[in-house]
């Protein structure tokens, strides 16, 4: 199995829980946040939902310059999930053209002229693709339990659902 085959396998087993917990947001906590430094609920919602495209593109260019993507405030929870399924495929599809070689190059950051970053383009994926998607999923479910919303089940069991019942 090719490097990008291994990455979009586990892009389209994460995405299936990502999702499970992006339709779990209320739209009538869009506007929630647990602090005046944080995002709001919807705000995470749509970084979320729009991170596995945005980062591809970025990882197709090299280099490239740090992503300059707004604060999105959807106007619902649907909006958030029609960002996501456009957002997978289109990422899905930018991964699997990429060889092993070119997982293997080194890819780089650049501001304003300096590298402030270089790592093998499948390191990049991996730290920025998934583990930052995965770190903004588990402060998801924070913000949802502080909420009081049920918590869907993600890696097993939720206090809420347990899927082995």
């Amino acid at each position: 199995m090719s490097l990008a085959a291994a990455l979009a396998a586990e892009l389209e087993q994460e995405a299936v829980t990502t999702r499970r917990v992006l339709a779990s947001v209320p739209d009538a906590h869009l506007a929630w946040t647990p602090h005046a430094k944080s995002r709001t609920l919807g705000q995470l919602a749509m970084h979320i939902a729009v991170n596995p495209a945005s980062v591809m593109a970025m990882a197709m260019r090299n280099p490239a310059s740090p992503p300059r993507l707004p604060e999105v405030s959807p106007a619902s929870t649907a909006d958030v999930l029609a960002a996501f399924d456009a957002s997978v495929p289109e990422a899905l599809s930018m991964l699997r053209t990429l060889s092993d070689a070119q997982l293997a190059e080194s890819w780089s950051m650049e501001v304003n002229g300096a590298v402030i970053m270089t790592l093998p383009r499948a390191a990049l994926l991996r730290l920025v693709l998934l583990s930052h998607w995965y770190h903004h999923r588990g402060q998801m479910s924070v913000y949802l339990r502080l909420l009081d919303v049920p918590v869907p089940s993600i890696y097993g069991p939720s206090a809420d659902v347990n899927p082995f019942a």
